[in-house]
């Protein structure tokens, strides 16, 4: 084969990111397969656990999905015994909503997990490629 036929046959920048997106998004479904929890209520208690109490709204924008939607996570977190609401002393008209003790646990337990997926799937990078590759992260991200 010939360098031409090569690079025909090569997956492109997109379709490289893209299967490397879907490998991530299905390995972090399956760490979190212990705790029973999808991906948006990972992050909603990582955020909880960030930040402390937040009114749904503002829970909300850190997650950028709709208050509705927010509704829905910390009641899915709230059956659980995850998070649980509280009027806010500020506006008795507001409330809320905070990471439980065992939500704290479960946070810090899903962090665990999650960094140790991560140093599996990226340990094989060198500490160059890990840094470059971070580098670039942060410059798409941002």
């Amino acid at each position: 084969m010939d360098a031409d036929e090569r690079e025909a046959h090569e997956e492109s920048l997109p379709e490289l990111f893209w299967a490397v997106a879907r490998r991530l998004r299905h390995q972090s479904r399956r760490t979190l397969e212990p705790w029973e929890i999808n991906p948006g209520h990972a992050r909603a208690l990582a955020v909880l656990g960030g930040h402390g109490a937040l009114r749904l709204s503002a829970l909300a924008d850190h997650l950028h999905i709709a208050p509705r939607s927010a509704t829905e996570v910390v009641d899915g977190l709230e059956g659980k015994g995850l998070v649980a609401r509280h009027p806010d002393p500020a506006d008795r008209r507001a409330t809320l909503v905070a990471l439980t003790d065992e939500g704290t646990r479960t946070g810090a337990a899903i962090r665990a997990a999650r960094n140790a997926e991560a140093d599996h799937f990226f340990g094989h990078l060198s500490p160059v490629d890990r840094e470059q590759l971070t580098r670039i992260l942060r410059t798409l991200r941002d």
